[in-house]
């Protein structure tokens, strides 16, 4: 009888530790009931930090940091940051809330954040940097380099595909690979090396022949970082730091460890759909095994810089520029859904009454407890971030405050 209790019980406490992490998980979005006593209130007092780095920008400094106050209270994040770069240069930063409500600590314009999908953006400028000195073919099929290659299914995709969500590679929830699907959901392991990360999904099925749709996946991206690996001879967070960091200086971006704990680092919050000022810490979570997709930290700073970077023709060659810039065509000719090109999405921008749309390039990510934007806008050279440490239902809601400033930089730009 003991004998039978004891397995009863070690039976649930094996099955406590295992489905834990991902009750939390799927309760933190939303999916099911969220419990706990360390909820917070949207503060009241919210302070705000405006620092203009180029004097004839003032006026749109303070248009700027009245936008973004005006936008943090009507979604009731704890805190936002937002950074502009006009021709390699910042010209100004703004930051609005908390970077810890408990603590009271203010967000600045150095405040860390999780950046989710905008990693993409970062992944596909180290790709065009190996593109560039042609230590990568785009159309190279995986099965000629990523050896042994985990899934037949994969031999002929390419990193174009890859990097273009054209490859069939599933996203998260469609990865039929169970374990490695509630790894992802859960978030608790450390994968120090994407080879190790792909075999949450190295026997997953595909979703279609490689081309034959469009499919967004961060899962592609890991793969796709697995690749950048494999056929360089490098870690992927070396290709990212030689390539990217250092020569943009983008000293305050960083691949999270078990190790790393970073003072500027904010808190991030989950939110009530239904009272958005009541928020709850969101709880610790490892995304290593999606880090290439979706699992850097940075500042809004770093990533204006990133593309400011992007818009080099001595960082990124204008050929190569073009080809990342360009919304992919299908097998059958027809351009993606999403006008994704390279790990960026091209479309237009409205600039209001008398003002022609132009051309603008981005990629938005969503995280636990975070969300970010980053924008370029080639014709004034100009790139945009703003990034917020709560998820909001609706991206847009917290994303928008962008295009705002975009419109606010531009004028400015155009009256001179």
């Amino acid at each position: 009888m003991q004998k039978i209790l004891l397995v009863v019980i070690t039976a649930c406490l094996a099955a406590g530790y295992l489905l834990t992490p991902i009750y939390q998980g799927l309760a933190y979005k939303g999916k099911l009931p969220l419990f706990g006593f360390d909820y917070v209130s949207w503060p009241s007092e919210q302070p705000s930090t405006s620092i203009v780095h180029e004097e004839k920008y003032k006026q749109a400094a303070q248009r700027s940091i009245t936008a973004l106050r005006k936008q943090q209270a009507e979604i009731f994040a704890p805190g936002y940051t937002a950074a502009v770069a006009i021709d390699e240069k910042l010209v100004w930063t703004g930051s609005v809330g908390w970077a810890d409500i408990t603590k009271r600590s203010v967000m600045t314009e150095d405040s860390q954040l999780r950046i989710g999908s905008t990693s993409k953006a970062l992944t596909a400028t180290g790709l065009a940097r190996l593109v560039a000195n042609n230590e990568f073919d785009l159309d190279e099929k995986l099965e000629e380099y990523l050896k042994p290659l985990p899934n037949c299914y994969w031999a002929d995709i390419t990193a174009r595909q890859l990097i273009s969500h054209m490859a069939g590679i599933p996203h998260y929830k469609e990865n039929t690979e169970f374990m490695g699907m509630l790894a992802t959901v859960s978030g608790k392991n450390y994968y120090p090396d994407p080879l190790n990360a792909i075999t949450l999904f190295d026997q997953s099925e595909t979703l279609f022949s490689p081309g034959e749709k469009f499919s967004y996946s961060s899962l592609g991206f890991v793969l796709l970082s697995a690749a950048m690996q494999k056929k360089t001879h490098k870690t992927y967070q070396t290709i990212i730091s030689d390539m990217v960091l250092k020569p943009l200086a983008m000293d305050d971006t960083y691949a999270p460890t078990p190790r790393t704990h970073n003072i500027n680092l904010a808190t991030f919050y989950w939110q009530n759909s239904s009272e958005p000022n009541e928020l709850k810490p969101w709880y610790d979570v490892d995304l290593s095994h999606r880090l290439a997709g979706g699992g850097w930290v940075s500042t809004s700073k770093d990533l204006a810089k990133l593309g400011q970077g992007f818009m080099k023709d001595d960082f990124i060659q204008p050929t190569v520029r073009k080809i990342f810039w360009t919304p992919q065509a299908l097998n059958n000719g027809e351009i993606n859904a999403q006008k994704y090109g390279l790990g960026w999405r091209i479309h237009s921008l409205d600039l209001g009454a008398g003002f022609t749309p132009t051309e603008y390039m981005h990629h938005g990510g969503v995280s636990a407890g975070a969300q970010s934007f980053l924008m370029v806008v080639p014709k004034y050279k100009l790139s945009i971030a703003v990034n917020a440490n709560v998820r909001t239902k609706v991206f847009w809601d917290f994303g928008k405050v962008a295009h705002e400033l975009a419109r606010v930089f531009i004028r400015e730009i155009e009256q001179r």
